[in-house]
């Protein structure tokens, strides 16, 4: 990789720490309500409707995964036994909120020598504001950061006005993240670097089929092989 890059911004969930291993354990907790009346698969397929349909008026994060299981729940229930099934996904959404913070392998050490390299370093993520900031407080990351930018959304448009804010050129940025779709093509669109590190466990709406062909993409198998890449 031609090494123009002076600011790096790094995807949160799945990528600095785990998140999504949660959100299924979480959904299937949500399923099991309905065990006498709607196959789980079922219910996933419907729980997955209403976040896709309620995206641009809940945005990201647990807050809006806890208003989809209400809506769900009322579709699949009626008006039958709600005040039970309610109480429940709000406990469902409360240990969700609880969950500790658990940080990948490699990612600390790989931040810190950055940071000594002299890179500006930027924490992008999509998600509930509250949620994670407090996820990023209990990570211990916090002092890494140039700059920390909670996105509504992760288009090409929302990174542009992420570049113009930090008066960064795109060819002189690079952004890692789990997810093709929302840190790889967008950035890539720009003119910026992008390399994507794989997690196991993806939301259903952040698949793609196809990775890009490009010369600015990077595929890592860690976080920290990015140091291989870079000066």
């Amino acid at each position: 990789m031609k090494n123009n890059i002076t600011t790096i911004a790094f995807d949160a969930d799945d990528t600095l720490w785990v998140n999504e291993p949660y959100f299924q354990e979480a959904e299937m907790r949500f399923c099991t309500l309905f065990d006498d009346q709607v196959a789980s698969s079922e219910v996933s397929a419907e729980l997955l409707r209403t976040e896709i349909k309620n995206l641009d008026f809940y945005g990201y994060g647990i807050k809006g995964f806890i208003l989809c299981m209400m809506e769900t729940a009322q579709v699949l229930s009626g008006k039958s036994d709600s005040a039970h099934i309610t109480k429940q996904v709000l406990e469902i959404g409360r240990e969700l909120l609880n969950k500790p913070v658990e940080l990948l392998s490699g990612v600390e050490e790989t931040l810190e020598r950055l940071k000594e390299k002299g890179y500006h370093l930027i924490m992008a993520t999509k998600g509930d504001l509250l949620d994670q900031e407090r996820k990023l407080e209990k990570s211990g990351l916090r002092d890494y950061f140039h700059h920390i930018e909670i996105m509504s959304d992760k288009k090409t448009g929302n990174y542009e006005k992420l570049l113009k804010q930090r008066y960064c050129a795109p060819q002189n940025f690079l952004m890692l993240g789990n997810s093709i779709k929302s840190d790889i093509v967008p950035v890539l669109e720009l003119g910026g670097f992008a390399g994507h590190i794989p997690y196991d466990v993806i939301w259903s709406h952040e698949k793609v089929v196809d990775k890009p062909e490009h010369d600015r993409f990077l595929e890592l198998k860690s976080v920290s092989e990015i140091l291989n890449h870079l000066k």
